[in-house]
């Protein structure tokens, strides 16, 4: 069958197409976004009818990737695509944050978004497409959806911008930038950066957002040429009393105002007081009026609460605890708390704090990353922990959830690029945030506190990194930008910005939009007001460590790294690995090789200096090429009438003739040597044609006064009869070959 397609290019030429009615018809809307060889499959069902007393909007969003579409196998003992990896999780929450303000406050009926990456081109990132799909999808459909909106990704080259860039220019771009946006409105943007400035920040969205006007434009042309979609489904999933409603406003509104303008500044004495102005209420009701209302309640008290609230702070200027606008919370810090951890420290804002670890491993300590598209292997990993006890709840400990898989990605993402690469840092790194209080900002709380615990461990970070959470709060004719926002400033608000960065610029944000229509200049201003916050935080971070520690930590183990020609590589693992087995026993320590280019990269963990040392002669040994000149102490292998073949080097023997041993004459090998003895020995020579060595010992030991030097004559003859010796038995394939070179 034909389906619908709608296609429109990108700035530099690519096609990306959107078609329905050929895939997965059943769904309420469907489409296949394609973009080269990239194809994602987005479907769309909603419930017909809403679950009763269900006042939210039960969205779910799912991104999977099928292996197949890149012509892989699962990896695992069952070779099946399983549970979300964080990648999909993460995509999943890009999209569900651009679509859920979208849909009618009063539309409670559960909507399933699934977007399927079912082909793939390995240089063209699906994420940027997933967003785009799932519009469409909801476009084409009967569900109500104050859409489109779409989702590109923004770099920037060479100070040039990019729209979906592929995967080899992203490797050259400052900028990594997730925007997601309508036709008239920003409504989310996530991403990374390389210290960028907040003017560059806003031109990077001006320019995100031309492009998604495009995508939108296309969305509305496609609905167009599908029936279904022309005609929204009609629902009826609230029961209101608006005079009730009214009767509630007019009993509570005054005092939860009054509340807000007092400002309090503890989250649990707050809700005692609003606990109690709803209980008052509810005490002037009927038990009957109770029942037949309890769920009017709650949704009319909140929304009582968020205008008084939202009111209070415009008028006032001032906030639910008390602050000016612009004005942080108190901040105290402490590090090196966990005597045992290789870095530690407390990071404490108003009543958020982050008790943060960072542990130091070497390169087996890596995170493999073997996705359908994404193939990688990291060396810094950020984890976010939120008990339920940091917010004063009870509920049960499960598998981690997504908000806390996105809140550990933002700080690592705002942390990583301050990393040292190289020598500088041999260290795989895992940095571990477990909230023990929060009342909003949390994740710009792992930031400050992963900052200072990496500097705890000696991690030589390039500087010091803070962030900061922004609201805003506007009824379109006023507003307010609020610094470091409380959880209630959050929830009740416009706009959660969070901003991270160092003293030179901005390296990661993350921003959700409720409002329609915020100009560009709220955001520059929110932005220059985000900037001062964190310039003051990373001051009173700095009261308690400013520069990484000169040193580790006595305890953690000390990696050395040296390279070697990478045709080493095999005789320093041995047979089986077992000589690189052996060494590691003999010392204790871990040795790690990784063949880079024409070399061989070895990395020795070791927790003393001896056993280092140990092994870096013992590796240099295996990976040298002898030199004539040089003087090796070597151990007896073999001995044959004529000499003795002696190891210089692992798996290299020399012969060292009868000649050769000693000043005096000797009748027999084994009058001066016996196999297993070590002996120093100068390597005098190396045959031209076979590469054979000859040893002395002879050039190492003093000549004896009076010593006459025989003839030459003498000497050829004698040299003659170690070659007949020699020559009987040319075929002997133990003990070493008796022409000299070794086994």
């Amino acid at each position: 069958m034909n389906g619908i397609i709608k296609s429109f290019s990108l700035a530099d030429g690519r096609e990306i197409s959107i078609e329905t009615g050929k895939l997965a018809k059943q769904a309420d809307g469907s489409v296949v976004v394609k973009m080269g060889d990239t194809m994602l499959l987005a479907t769309v069902v909603a419930a017909k009818e809403a679950k009763e007393n269900v006042d939210f909007m039960p969205l779910s969003v799912e991104y999977r990737e099928k292996y197949a579409a890149t012509g892989r196998f699962p990896g695992g003992f069952f070779k099946r695509e399983a549970r979300p990896s964080d990648y999909e999780v993460l995509i999943s929450r890009l999209v569900d944050r651009a679509l859920r303000p979208l849909f009618p406050d009063d539309f409670h009926a559960e909507v399933q978004v699934i977007v399927t990456l079912i082909s793939a081109d390995k240089n063209i990132l699906p994420d940027a497409l997933a967003c785009l799909a799932a519009s469409s999808a909801l476009a084409v459909s009967d569900i109500p959806f104050h859409g489109p909106i779409s989702e590109v990704r923004i770099g920037r080259v060479n100070g040039q911008f990019v729209i979906n860039p592929t995967l080899a220019v992203m490797a050259e771009s400052d900028i990594d930038l997730m925007v997601a946006a309508s036709l008239d409105n920003i409504m989310m943007v996530e991403g990374e950066m390389k210290e960028i400035s907040e003017d560059d920040m806003v031109e990077a969205l001006r320019v995100a957002h031309e492009a998604i006007k495009g995508q939108c434009r296309a969305q509305t042309e496609l609905a167009g040429m599908v029936e279904k979609s022309k005609t929204k489904r009609t629902y009826c999933h609230e029961v209101n009393d608006p005079e009730f409603k009214e009767k509630l406003k007019a009993a509570t509104y005054e005092k939860v105002y009054e509340m807000a303008k007092t400002g309090i500044a503890s989250k649990q004495e707050r809700k005692k007081i609003l606990d109690a102005i709803c209980e008052d209420f509810m005490a002037t009701l009927t038990d009957d009026e109770k029942e037949e209302k309890s769920a009017m309640i709650s949704r009319y008290f909140h929304d009582v609460e968020k205008e008084a609230i939202r009111n209070a702070t415009l008028d006032n200027r001032r906030r639910l605890d008390g602050r000016l606008p612009d004005e942080i919370r108190p901040i105290w810090s402490e590090v090196d708390y966990l005597p045992a951890a290789h870095g530690s420290a407390i990071f404490t804002r108003g009543e958020t704090q982050s008790l943060t670890t960072v542990t130091l491993g070497t390169k087996l300590d890596a995170q493999v990353i073997d996705g359908a598209v994404i193939e990688e292997t990291i060396n810094f990993i950020l984890h976010y922990n939120f008990p339920s006890f940091a917010t004063g709840e009870v509920k049960p400990i499960r598998s981690t959830g997504r908000r806390e898989i996105g809140h550990g990605n933002l700080a690592m993402r705002a942390l990583k690029n301050m990393i040292p690469q190289g020598p500088e840092n041999l260290y795989t790194i895992r940095v571990v945030s477990d909230i023990l209080e929060s009342n909003g900002s949390s994740s710009m709380a792992t930031v400050c506190a992963g900052t200072m615990a990496l500097m705890d461990a000696g991690v030589k970070i390039i500087k010091p990194v803070s962030g900061i959470a922004m609201g805003l709060i506007t009824d379109n004719k006023r507003y307010v930008v609020l610094s470091d926002i409380l959880g209630d400033e959050d929830h009740l608000g416009d706009m959660d910005f969070k901003v991270c960065g160092t003293r030179d610029g901005i390296t990661a944000c993350q921003m959700d939009i409720k409002v329609d229509g915020l100009p560009y200049e709220i955001l520059k201003e929110a932005l220059q007001q985000a900037r001062r916050g964190r310039l003051h935080i990373l001051g009173e971070m700095e009261k308690t460590i400013s520069v990484p520690r000169a040193d580790y930590k006595p305890f953690v183990p000390r990696i050395t790294q040296i390279k070697v020609p990478k045709e080493f590589i095999g005789a320093i693992i041995g047979p089986g690995g077992k000589v690189i087995q052996e060494m590691q026993r003999e010392t204790g320590t871990t040795i790690v090789i990784e063949e880079v280019g024409d070399f061989g990269i070895v990395d020795i963990v070791a927790d003393n200096l001896e056993a280092r040392d140990k092994v870096i002669e013992k590796i240099k040994r295996i990976a040298s090429v002898p030199e004539v000149g040089e003087i090796y102490k070597g151990k007896v292998k073999n001995i044959q009438s004529f000499g003795a073949f002696i190891e210089i080097l692992p798996n290299q023997d020399g012969l060292l003739h009868i000649s050769e041993i000693d000043w005096k004459r000797l009748d027999k090998v084994e009058d001066a040597l016996k196999v297993g003895d070590e002996v120093e020995v100068k390597l005098i020579e190396v045959d031209p044609k076979t590469g054979k060595l000859k040893l002395s010992r002879r050039a190492l030991l003093p000549k004896p006064e009076g010593y006459i030097e025989r003839s030459s004559e003498h000497r050829s003859d004698n040299r003659r009869e170690g070659d007949r010796d020699r020559g009987g038995d040319r075929d002997r394939n133990r003990g070493g070959d008796r022409h000299g070179q070794g086994r």
